[in-house]
């Protein structure tokens, strides 16, 4: 799990409303990748975002980008996603906070975001990149979308390396069934730089998330149980806590690794 809807094939929503409950009764209400606030607050760390535009790509149940309107007074958040689920729930929590007039969500299919280009001065993106194969492509678009000037600030799921994933990996990407394009930190970084990224870096965040997910796994297995199993129902729990249990061996040997992306759009100046 861990990742905000943003899947690019034509498809049935991944995140149904079963998947949307039991994801915010683990990690917390709107937010549908680990950490909630304190991890969003990492990632953005240096970045003054008074007075700016921000695009929050594969925005989730909104919870996110609720945040980011509290906190960091920006003149405005667009959530955007591909699953039109989570973006309604998101629209409701919006409207609920009072925040509807701050924060806009959007949904679309899959393919070029539907924004003109140099619309935001941030691109923020929670867990979600993992979803879209094609990294070139995606930061291509990311890129189109920024305002000269403009950063990138993100987190996504990684694999340590290129080439063939370890039979534990491919363990636990079967037991997620979601459509994880996992790719490497190099690949990441190389596809930001060719979309005209300068200053583009990677910090792993594998040694946070792998004791953060073993108390994940522990809850699932204990407190979290009975809550989780009213919620979704015991069989659905279940298979997480095998899902857990499988990514957990990915994080212990480091093959999977949560990164931090930065990046920026340079002044005046065409990639």
């Amino acid at each position: 799990m861990g990742s905000a809807g943003s899947g690019m094939g034509e498809r049935e929503p991944e995140y149904d409303e079963a998947a949307i409950r039991f994801l915010e009764a683990l990690w917390g209400e709107g937010y549908l990748s680990p950490g909630g606030s304190a991890e969003v607050d990492r990632v953005l760390m240096g970045l003054a975002l008074k007075g700016r535009t921000v695009l929050d790509f594969g925005c989730g149940a909104g919870g996110i980008s609720l945040h980011i309107a509290r906190t960091y007074d920006p003149a405005g958040v667009v959530g955007y996603d591909v699953e039109q689920p989570v973006v309604d729930r998101a629209r409701a929590a919006a409207a609920a906070a009072g925040l509807a007039s701050v924060v806009q969500f959007v949904a679309s299919p899959p393919g070029r975001l539907p924004f003109n280009d140099d619309s935001f001065d941030l691109v923020f993106s929670k867990d979600a990149m993992i979803h879209v194969a094609d990294k070139e492509w995606l930061f291509g678009e990311l890129y189109r979308v920024l305002k000269p000037g403009g950063r990138l600030a993100a987190s996504d799921w990684l694999i340590a390396h290129d080439g063939e994933p370890s039979d534990d990996m491919k363990a636990y990407v079967a037991a997620e069934g979601l459509s994880f394009g996992m790719a490497s930190p190099r690949r990441y970084l190389a596809a930001m730089t060719a979309a005209g990224f300068v200053d583009a870096s990677a910090e792993n965040r594998n040694a946070w998330y792998r004791e953060v997910a073993r108390g994940e796994l522990e809850r699932l297995r204990g407190s979290l149980y009975a809550e989780a199993a009213a919620a979704v129902g015991e069989a659905y729990v279940e298979k997480n806590i095998r899902t857990w249990a499988a990514m957990q061996k990915v994080l212990d040997s480091g093959e999977h690794c949560p990164t931090h992306l930065r990046g920026s759009k340079p002044n005046g100046r065409a990639p």
